[in-house]
């Protein structure tokens, strides 16, 4: 299963849900949250069994993204559940205790329906969560870590600018890893969609990283993802020979070997057999 491009779908818009199929995305998120109108979100959830089916019948991965407000969270968590979501984004996660009771509230309803866990995908959106971030992905039911920029630069009191998401955007993404979860999203922030150029260069940056994928708001950028989260030709042949000399060294009886004038040793062959994984 791949997550190379996720795209943001308003749960309250027909219009953009009937097309989001044909948008070549790996996952769709339907949200529930900033982009549905206070007085809409109660309908946008009622939507959602249709909305969820709609979406994903491409094959698309389809998430749900979800209320912090407690009397909004539970219901909206229960009806994703309900409509066969595979996983939920939890925005503005704070704490782990509510990633529990998320957890315990979903485990009753899933037995009840004979379908399996519902994922989880913690958004941390600010200062205290960026910290907090090593303790949300070890929770069982995480399947990665994503980080929202523009709350994100706000709770520090900063622009969403490359330099000021850098940091705190990496330390939420080695939180991820440190747990053997995955990381999306890119060192700036989705909400600049226009250039495509640098789009393009700040997803081809995040892969250097070790991000798995990132999420998008305009069906633009889907294909910039996709390309810049995929293995290119050349790195496929790359691990290739590495994985083909690293044989040839072990049957030899040789541990560190040269391979166009670099030293070739475990943690890269681990890394060309990660890149042949995908």
């Amino acid at each position: 299963m791949r997550f190379r491009s996720l795209l943001y779908v308003p749960a309250s818009s027909d219009r953009f849900i009937a097309k989001a199929h044909e948008r070549g995305a790996d996952a769709i998120i339907l949200d529930l949250e900033d982009s549905v109108a206070p007085a809409e979100k109660e309908a946008a959830r009622a939507r959602l069994t249709e909305a969820v089916a709609s979406v994903g019948r491409n094959g698309a991965v389809v998430f749900v993204r979800i209320n912090s407000e407690p009397e909004l969270q539970m219901p909206d968590a229960e009806a994703a559940c309900r409509a066969g979501a595979f996983g939920l984004y939890v925005a503005k996660t704070r704490s782990l205790s509510r990633l529990h009771l998320l957890a315990y509230h979903l485990q009753t309803l899933e037995r009840e329906l004979g379908r399996e866990q519902t994922w989880f995908v913690p958004l941390i959106e600010d200062a205290a969560a960026v910290l907090d971030a090593r303790s949300f992905a070890g929770c069982q039911r995480v399947l990665a870590l994503a980080a929202g920029g523009e709350d994100l630069a706000a709770s520090m009191g900063g622009e969403p600018s490359p330099d000021v998401l850098r940091l705190p955007k990496l330390m939420v993404h080695m939180a991820a890893k440190a747990e053997g979860k995955l990381s999306f999203g890119t060192l700036t922030t989705v909400a600049d969609y226009g250039d495509l150029e640098a789009l393009d260069a700040a997803a081809q940056e995040a892969r250097r990283h070790g991000f798995d994928g990132a999420s998008c708001v305009h069906p633009s950028a889907v294909a910039i993802l996709n390309a810049a989260f995929s293995p290119s030709p050349e790195r496929l042949d790359w691990a290739r020979r590495v994985i083909e000399a690293a044989e040839i060294a072990g049957s030899a009886g040789k541990g560190a070997i040269s391979l166009d004038g670099k030293m070739i040793d475990a943690p890269v062959v681990a890394r060309a057999r990660a890149l042949l994984s995908q």
